[in-house]
């Protein structure tokens, strides 16, 4: 990806990030807004816009993003009271940074799954 996308800069060392986990394929890193007492963004490496097209074009590399996320919550404690993972896609789905990326969150109740109710 060109060099406008803020996570292709942080894999590549351009920006700095506070690094949890690595793998050759993902990079985990502590959320610079969290909204949880844990959150980190896990991404892969290789820039794919969303969770979708990231799916249906490297099936391997989508259960490396899994298995990547279930490891940091295990090193972060969160497995005894659970926690989310979550993948915001598209402009309805809230994503702002499009590259792929999986919210862990967790450490505390977190609530409902939205904020609002829109029925």
């Amino acid at each position: 990806m060109g060099s406008d996308c803020l996570f292709c800069r942080i894999v590549a060392g351009e920006i700095p990030a506070t690094v949890v986990r690595e793998t050759d394929t993902t990079l985990a890193f502590r959320d610079i807004g969290p909204k949880a007492p844990v959150h980190v963004l896990v991404i892969p490496k290789e820039h794919y816009a969303d969770i979708a097209t990231l799916a249906e074009g490297d099936r391997a590399l989508t259960a490396d993003v899994l298995a990547t996320a279930a490891a940091v919550a295990e090193d972060e404690g969160l497995l005894g009271d659970g926690f989310r993972l979550m993948f915001n896609t598209g402009p309805y789905g809230g994503q702002e940074v499009f590259h792929v990326h999986a919210h862990l969150l967790g450490g505390a109740p977190l609530g409902p799954m939205l904020a609002r109710d829109l029925a």
